[in-house]
């Protein structure tokens, strides 16, 4: 199943790699900076039917459609079809695909393709983490020895001052900072070890489903910002990290004095 899923991606990855001048096929949804592209369309479209050939049985939530009905028992595909659509329809190149299957409300598969740069990342519940063929490990180093890196939900306007302050406390305890764009990206960079620590305060389920299994298999905590469990069927905030740097940004004063509370 799991190569199956990787083929279908791979080929959606194709979709988006001939896109021309998406930014003249864009529409706006509400809040801020939150377009859909017909590329965001096609590729969402591509995959319904082929991920439902793999698993009939299975739901499809996808970030172009409505979630509301999704039913927690059944299994489902759980797809973010651009992640990082700004960053797409400027040709920034930090953009990717996302695909988790779920059961019994756990995620069992994940995929997330970049297909800019060919990288694409895997899991399988139980049998590690995977970046083209190498096996991925989170990283084991402390906070002040990492580089952070945060997403500014910025659907969400009432979220900026604690996003922000989050960001400007990590700026000084870790190495440095970075923002992709792509929280799945972010994830998977997690799972590599390039980043240390990563959060944002709001987030949909696709757009972290799938990075979050490959994350949690290369050894990475992930959690709610509250180091609550994640659902996979409601949206909500995300801290994952090497487990040294997680424990330091959650034993830190920072979060300790109530600063994460959004």
């Amino acid at each position: 199943m799991l190569e199956e899923i990787i083929d279908a991606v791979r080929r959606g990855g194709g979709i988006i790699l001939s896109a021309q001048s998406p930014e003249n096929y864009t529409s706006v949804k509400e809040g801020k900076a939150n377009y859909v592209t017909r590329y965001d369309v096609a590729v969402q479209n591509f995959l319904k039917e082929e991920l439902l050939k793999i698993a009939p049985q299975a739901q499809f939530i996808g970030e172009e459609g409505d979630a509301d009905q999704a039913e927690p028992d059944r299994p489902a595909f759980v797809v973010d079809p651009i992640d990082g659509t700004t960053n797409f329809i400027k040709g920034y190149r930090k953009s990717c695909i996302a695909v988790a299957y779920t059961e019994n409300g756990a995620v069992q598969i994940g995929v997330v393709l970049n297909p800019f740069t060919g990288e694409l990342f895997y899991a399988k519940a139980g049998s590690g983490a995977f970046l083209n063929g190498r096996r991925l490990a989170a990283s084991q180093r402390p906070l002040s020895e990492e580089l952070a890196a945060f997403g500014t939900s910025p659907y969400y306007p009432e979220l900026v001052d604690v996003s922000y302050d989050t960001a400007k406390y990590l700026q000084g305890a870790a190495l440095d900072i970075r923002r992709s764009g792509s929280a799945a990206l972010d994830l998977c960079d997690t799972a590599a070890g390039r980043i240390g620590l990563y959060f944002e305060y709001r987030l949909s389920p696709w757009d972290y489903a799938a990075g979050s299994l490959i994350a949690q298999e290369a050894g990475a905590k992930v959690t709610r910002m509250d180091g609550s469990p994640l659902s996979f069927f409601e949206g909500g905030s995300l801290l994952a990290g090497g487990p040294a740097a997680y424990e330091d940004f959650m034993q830190s004063a920072f979060v300790r004095s109530g600063k994460t509370k959004a």
